[in-house]
């Protein structure tokens, strides 16, 4: 079997790791809007694939294709990808341009689908949509470019002496760091679910309503991920199939470190380990581990993925009790700062002085462009089409205002909670 048919099995293990974060989210919301969590899921997918086939893939482009340059210095950079809309003129015959296609449509809709953490119970699932498809048509592709699709920052190596230039094997920053980053402006723009903060400031607790789900969701999501971080190895890095078996080992220690980390921090503070915390702590691993997959050893995976494993913990505390954020799937914590923190690790532990400058200098870009732009398409998305649901539609629930029925009905209550402001 060659690189490319190996890659094409691979991609096909990616989608889990979309049903893996759908299942995260749904089960760390409320009961009354599980329903709604999981078509709005389907439905981001759905419209992330479509968006990525119209536009997206024009932007992002694949290394030896068509680009728009700027040179400097006398040093070319390439900036922007200049392909066809719709996928025209492009064979889709299992070439890597091809194989490109296919895992970018899917990275974007799992860049999509973080937000929906931080926007549990609240979001309505026409304006999850839309927002889905700015992130999908321009702001993941542009970064993506930047990264996978011999853009700016993978030319630091060969035109600045950086390293390698910028280094990603499975996503930390174009998938994990863009989607966690848009899961903080959404958190901001649709404000606290009501109930969450007393008028003193101090936060209350509105526990996920399955935890079983939840853990579920992360076993799905290792086998995802172990797909993402193979074929964009190959794709992207030309990692030849028989370090494959590097990648997967790295992924999976990642993830169990991380998962551990979270665990002995939670039973050290409060006296046993917190579920859902061990959940953020699981995914964490995986997300910081993305980028240095296919760069480091063992050992190196196992101590990215126990630094972050701590750091999702802090960060949900920290997010809630400073930030004053309402973040219910934990979905900055475990994207946006286990993506950073994979991307700096990369810099510290797989390569010299000037690689950690190129990881900065995309940590940079993700915090001064990626951060802005995305909070002003969805600002400006907020003053058109209002993303929060109705008062009413909080009160009831998601489920039943937006679909009109329940993911059970049989069990399904309604607190209090709601009459806190």
């Amino acid at each position: 079997m060659n690189a490319l048919e190996l890659c094409f099995l691979l991609t096909l293990l990616v989608p889990l790791a979309g049903a893996g974060i759908a299942l995260i989210n749904a089960g760390l919301g409320r009961s009354r809007s599980a329903a709604h969590a999981m078509l709005a899921s389907l439905s981001i997918v759905a419209v992330a694939a479509l968006v990525y086939f119209v536009c997206g893939f024009a932007w992002q482009g694949f290394p030896g294709l068509s680009a728009h340059t700027l040179t400097v210095a006398g040093k070319t950079w390439n900036w922007l990808a200049a392909e066809p809309f719709f996928l025209r003129g492009l064979v889709l015959d299992g070439s890597p341009a091809s194989l490109a296609v296919w895992l970018g449509m899917l990275s974007a809709g799992l860049a999509a689908l973080i937000p929906l953490g931080s926007g549990a119970d609240r979001w309505r699932l026409g304006a999850s949509c839309a927002s889905a498809a700015l992130l999908a048509g321009f702001t993941y592709p542009l970064f993506a470019h930047w990264v996978w699709g011999g853009g700016w920052l993978a030319q630091l190596g060969a035109n600045n002496h950086l390293g390698a230039g910028f280094l990603d094997a499975g996503g930390s920053s174009s998938i994990q760091a863009t989607g966690g980053l848009t899961a903080l402006c959404i958190a901001w723009i649709l404000g606290p679910r009501r109930g969450k903060y007393a008028p003193d400031g101090a936060p209350s607790a509105i526990p996920g309503h399955n935890a079983v789900l939840v853990l579920f969701g992360c076993l799905a999501a290792l086998l995802g991920w172990l797909g993402l971080n193979c074929a964009g190895s190959i794709l992207y890095y030309g990692v030849e199939p028989g370090r494959m078996v590097l990648v997967a080992v790295n992924t999976t220690l990642g993830a169990a470190a991380a998962a551990l980390a979270s665990a002995a921090i939670t039973r050290t503070r409060f006296g046993k380990p917190d579920a859902s915390l061990c959940a953020n702590g699981w995914v964490g691993g995986l997300a910081a581990g993305s980028a240095g997959c296919a760069f480091v050893v063992p050992a190196v995976a196992v101590l990215i993925g126990a630094v972050s494993g701590v750091l999702v913990v802090f960060a949900v505390e920290w997010i809630e009790l400073r930030l004053a954020v309402d973040d219910p799937g934990g979905a900055v914590a475990v994207h946006a700062v286990g993506g950073i923190w994979g991307v700096i690790a990369v810099g510290l532990f797989a390569g010299g002085p000037g690689q950690l400058v190129a990881q900065l200098a995309g940590l940079a870009t993700l915090l001064g462009f990626v951060l802005p732009l995305t909070y002003g398409l969805n600002r400006a998305l907020n003053r058109f089409y209002p993303q929060r649901v109705a008062v009413e539609g909080e009160r009831r629930g998601m489920d039943l205002f937006e679909l009109g029925a329940g993911a059970y009905p049989e069990f399904m209550t309604h607190t209090e909670d709601f009459t806190q402001r």
